[in-house]
């Protein structure tokens, strides 16, 4: 009777640590699950905001379309009237279009603070800045035929010399920021590969005591690749033994028709995760 009761509790404390641990696990699966749930509120917050944004430039350019119809409709007539309705229409194209610059602005810094990827919403900013280039010619060549008519819009000199400035400004910026995005890109997918015998890369400092890149190595004495592009290396060699750690699955050592070795990077993200450097020996 003892031992039936000792083997009844140890059933029940055995299904308590069971109940325990599935609840600690549920527990950590739930937190998971909030903390997913919170990102993905935030980005959706993050891309309705952009998204409403996006929507009233779009808005800005119909409207100063419309009013340089009317300005092309008003430049056929004469008269006091329709001076006064073209310098009316004048002006509320200049100021839509103060106010699509700064929304755009506001867009950059937003692109630029956030989590989110998206190639998509990044070229939807680049042709509405175009889109606000485009105006800018227009609204310019449109001053000066009014201008031809004397129909004089003093009132918007300044600003239309400085919105000018701005546009220069902005399409710079562009370019820098360009030229900077394609200078990180083209470093994210960098990598260095070298072969020698085993003699070779001792005088390199790139094999020492059989340890491999230790430090002082020959840096020079690599070849750079850009990872995306480059997937075949020919080893010139019908030896070849890889000293550094790649996947294995990543790559394949093959020979050739001279039965030396190439190697083929099947999957390169993969290939180069572990090390952004590549030795071979051969001999």
């Amino acid at each position: 009777m003892k031992k039936c009761f000792i083997f009844v509790a140890c059933l029940l404390m055995l299904a308590s640590c069971k109940d325990s641990v599935h609840t600690q696990e549920t527990n950590a699966l739930k937190q998971k699950v909030d903390s997913l749930e919170r990102v993905s509120v935030q980005k959706d917050i993050e891309i309705n905001d952009m998204l409403e944004t996006f929507n009233s430039i779009e808005e800005g350019f119909r409207a100063i379309n419309e009013a340089q119809g009317r300005v092309t409709v008003e430049r056929r007539g004469e008269g006091a009237n329709a001076t006064a309705r073209i310098q009316e229409n004048m002006q509320f194209i200049q100021q839509t279009m103060g106010q699509n610059k700064e929304l755009i602005n506001k867009l950059r810094l937003r692109l630029r603070e956030t989590t989110i990827s998206s190639d998509q919403l990044r070229k939807t900013l680049e042709n509405l800045t175009a889109q606000m280039e485009q105006k800018e010619s227009e609204l310019t060549v449109l001053r000066q035929e009014l201008a031809a008519k004397d129909i004089h819009i003093a009132e918007l000199d300044e600003q239309v010399s400085q919105l000018s400035e701005d546009v220069v400004q902005l399409k710079d910026e562009n370019t820098r920021k360009e030229e900077t995005i394609g200078i990180q890109d083209k470093e994210l997918n960098t990598a260095w590969f070298v072969f020698g015998t085993k003699k070779e890369l001792k005088e390199q400092n790139i094999l020492k005591s059989n340890e491999v890149l230790q430090a002082n190595f020959n840096k020079n004495y690599f070849t750079k690749i850009d990872i995306r592009v480059d997937k075949e290396i020919k080893l010139m060699s019908r030896d070849a033994k890889l000293l550094t750690n790649h996947p294995a699955g990543s790559y394949t050592l093959e020979r050739d028709a001279n039965r030396q070795y190439v190697l083929y990077i099947k999957n390169s993200q993969q290939f180069w995760s572990t090390s952004r450097y590549l030795v071979v020996q051969v001999k």
